[in-house]
């Protein structure tokens, strides 16, 4: 072979890799350009992805909170619908203390020699009955004894010079307090100590 045979193989051989490699440089921009159109639309979507997660997450905040708020109106409510029982009772239970009253005094003033008598013990489970079903209502009665005069617990009835209790100190209860709950229905009556002027 010659050389000006080469030549011609070697420029027949170019001739056929021009469009060969034009074909591959423009595959090579296709692939290029779709591989960069795919890489955007990739970011595309994870910019919409992370958007949509922001706003779910967004939505359950809100729905947990909505729930959680929720949640402490019907606590409110039954704690108020509790109490506006509790209250609608109190009206019954303030005219039912003073026929408490009336039997521990009565009792009080029971002379000696009837003690034992079956009837005088169905008078004392009757009212130990009643201070039951009292109790079971959330009325309790208001210490006084050996307790310094509270304002908020006690009404005093008289103010007594002493030298024998602290000034401030209950002396006696002259009619016995009774809290519904822990809101005072009735304050106790009470002789309150005050010290003595040379003291």
């Amino acid at each position: 072979m010659s050389g000006s045979e080469d030549q011609v193989r070697d420029a027949s051989l170019d001739a056929e890799a021009k469009p060969k490699r034009r074909r591959s440089a423009r595959r090579s921009k296709q692939a290029a350009g779709a591989l960069a159109a795919a890489e955007a639309e990739l970011t595309r979507l994870r910019q919409e992805l992370e958007a949509a997660r922001a706003q779910a997450a967004e939505y359950l905040d809100g729905w947990q909170r909505t729930q959680a708020d929720f949640s402490n109106y019907r606590k409110r409510q039954e704690a108020e619908r509790q109490q506006q029982v509790q209250w609608s009772n109190a009206a019954l239970i303030i005219k039912i203390l003073p026929v408490l009253d009336d039997l521990e005094r009565a009792l009080q003033t029971m002379p000696r020699g009837l003690e034992g008598l079956t009837w005088l013990e169905g008078i004392l489970l009757i009212k130990r009955k009643l201070e039951m079903v009292l109790e079971v209502e959330g009325v309790k009665p208001i210490e006084t004894a050996g307790k310094t005069f509270d304002p908020l617990y006690h009404e005093a009835v008289t103010y007594e010079e002493t030298s024998s209790y602290a000034d401030g100190q209950i002396i006696a209860e002259v009619q016995r307090g009774y809290m519904l709950g822990e809101r005072v229905i009735r304050p106790a009556l009470v002789r309150v100590a005050r010290a003595a002027n040379g003291q």
